[in-house]
């Protein structure tokens, strides 16, 4: 069985300047911080970040944001975070806002391979400006392209030797599909089991997760 626990500090050898990054979590709840905080320390740097939110401007994926991490992040959410529209309204940062269900299924799609997501939401908005309009049985929809990013970093309550995950509660959030959209994921485990767990709590398969975070303390 390949061991796939690494330190935070081999994990940022797998993120590169210019990378796509997802990163789960909504706001402070189901992040995973310890990555983060070793990108912080390097010179990784024009990294654009998919996530919910921008969290807060001192915590999680706003540290990103706050320490100038990122030249663009697609998410739905950055209103916690003054410092993310700051930078988007001085011309430094590139924000694509995405309403969040469509957040979610655009990630669905590229991990599942699809070719993209046909939704209402949007239509007669400025969110139309740009995509294809398909209309079916009469309403109009549009499509909105996968996303699929370079790495990921996600979250698990409870992760085996495998690389299994099980969640506690809403932490699972952004977290699922993600582990899917990811040429490399790694996981942050706030429980590390050394033994398999029951196969009826596994919510995302170890072969979906390349390498395992434990958490120290």
């Amino acid at each position: 069985m390949k061991n796939k626990v690494i330190t935070p500090q081999e994990a940022i050898k797998h993120i590169q300047s210019g990378n796509s990054l997802m990163v789960g979590g909504f706001l402070k709840c189901g992040t995973p911080q310890l990555v983060i905080q070793e990108i912080l320390k390097s010179e990784i740097k024009d990294l654009t970040l998919i996530a919910n939110d921008t969290c807060f401007v001192d915590s999680g994926r706003g540290l990103l944001v706050a320490n100038k991490k990122l030249k663009k992040v697609i998410a739905s959410h950055i209103g916690t975070n003054a410092e993310t529209g700051r930078q988007m309204n001085e011309g430094t940062l590139e924000v694509e806002l995405v309403p969040q269900g469509t957040l979610a299924e655009r990630i669905h799609a590229g991990g599942a391979g699809l070719g993209g997501v046909l939704t209402p939401t949007g239509i007669g908005t400025l969110v139309e400006e740009g995509k294809k309009k398909v209309t079916i049985d009469g309403k109009d929809y549009l499509l909105e392209k996968p996303i699929f990013a370079d790495v990921a970093l996600i979250y698990g309550s409870k992760v085996d030797p495998l690389g299994n995950i099980s969640f506690h509660g809403t932490t699972r959030n952004f977290n699922t599909m993600m582990a899917m959209a990811a040429k490399t994921v790694i996981v942050e485990a706030e429980t590390y089991l050394e033994e398999p767990m029951n196969p009826d709590d596994v919510v995302i398969s170890g072969i979906f997760i390349d390498y395992i975070i434990k958490k120290e303390g």
